[in-house]
């Protein structure tokens, strides 16, 4: 007998959600011999062209009027707005709640796993309406919770800290029991600490993440690193092949530009080789690296989520903000040798993981198992 999940994610472009969502699948398919996981893009399923205009113009927003894209995010998906739903969506929702309908129809999941905020909005309203009963959990992937996530009538929630637990609480009357505090989940391959320490390397091993878009201005990084080369360097170029290329053609033994990499094993030999990470604050990418408790420094953010996260990690001291600095070569230099910094910063790692009440695994092995255990399967 199998159970079947549906995980849902949004866009086909690569990012956190997919990250999340590939996570937790590899975990459920390695652990339940009985699961059978599908991972489906919401909108791509809807129409892929809606898709393809969505992420086109999502992507060209944020790189050409940043301010506006952080302005209108935070008007509209930053806090709950009831209007939302029928002012600026209204016309659009019933075809959205349509597809989701055939969606399940069609895959008769057991459960779903939301790990995008939009198909969590669509089901929730499916919830209220009495069509589904399917139990659905929300895996948050940032540093807070938007206000397009479904929240009143989903089954459990996976929040990043115990601050978001209480929100969904004390604001919108859940039980505690449906809360967990997972922190953003990570693939078990990058929940072991990082081994060892400095030793007697003679250079320093920074590991430079964009995501998987490459963004971030790498030549003014470089600039502002005083073109030292007493660091050694990793560029994760992505699927910026443009980057990749131009890194290359610098020359520069000691700066090293990597393609995409899809390897997990690949992905962790490379965090246990570095010494600290320069990236932008994407829930994902800084959880792996807290994982790792690897010192985190950032250089430049997008509008919107990546802005929010940044205030999150930074008023915890769980990263240090270079942008604004004529020069990094200093600051990064003195967290990296400086014990007492070292120490300050660990933790606060610590104390960040304390609040972890079970991880996403751990939390998800238990729901299939309390499922499992009430339910018959279909072939």
């Amino acid at each position: 007998m199998m159970m079947k999940v549906l995980v849902l994610p949004l866009f086909q472009m690569s990012s956190g959600h997919h990250k999340v969502a590939d996570a937790l699948i590899d975990f459920l398919q390695t652990k339940f011999p009985f699961v059978h996981c599908r991972k489906l893009d919401f909108l791509s399923y809807c129409n892929e062209y809606i898709e393809k205009f969505v992420s086109d113009v999502y992507l060209r927003w944020i790189r050409s009027h940043p301010a506006s894209y952080h302005h209108i995010y935070k008007m509209l998906m930053y806090r709950d707005v009831p209007k939302m739903d029928w002012v600026h969506l209204e016309p659009w929702l019933p075809y959205f709640e349509h597809k989701m309908k055939r969606l399940i129809e069609a895959e008769k999941p057991q459960l779903i796993i939301c790990t995008h905020s939009f198909p969590s909005r669509i089901l929730q309203r499916l919830k209220r309406k009495k069509w589904l009963t399917t139990p659905v959990i929300n895996v948050y992937t940032d540093f807070f919770m938007n206000g397009v996530w479904g929240k009143k009538g989903i089954d459990y929630h996976f929040v990043p800290h115990q601050e978001a637990k209480e929100e969904l609480i004390k604001k919108y009357k859940i039980a505690k029991e449906q809360v967990i505090v997972t922190g953003i989940p990570v693939h078990e391959t990058f929940m072991s600490k990082k081994g060892g320490g400095r030793g007697s390397k003679q250079r320093l091993h920074l590991l430079i993440a964009g995501g998987n878009q490459g963004l971030g201005n790498i030549s003014d990084f470089f600039r502002k690193m005083n073109g030292t080369n007493q660091f050694r360097y990793s560029v994760l170029c992505g699927h910026n092949r443009a980057l990749y290329e131009e890194v290359l053609r610098w020359k520069q033994p000691h700066i090293r530009p990597l393609p995409y990499i899809a390897s997990i094993d690949e992905m962790n030999r490379l965090y246990e080789e570095a010494d600290a990470i320069i990236t932008k604050p994407g829930g994902v990418t800084v959880s792996e690296a807290l994982h790792k408790r690897l010192p985190l420094f950032t250089i430049s953010y997008l509008p919107g989520q990546e802005q929010i996260n940044l205030r999150y990690l930074e008023e915890r001291g769980l990263i240090y903000n270079l942008s604004g600095l004529r020069h990094y070569e200093q600051k990064i230099w003195h967290v990296l040798h400086d014990d007492m910094e070292r120490s300050r910063f660990l933790r606060r790692v610590a104390e960040y993981f304390a609040q972890i009440e079970q991880s996403a695994q751990e939390a998800l092995q238990q729901i299939v198992w309390q499922y499992s255990k009430t339910h018959v399967w279909s072939h």
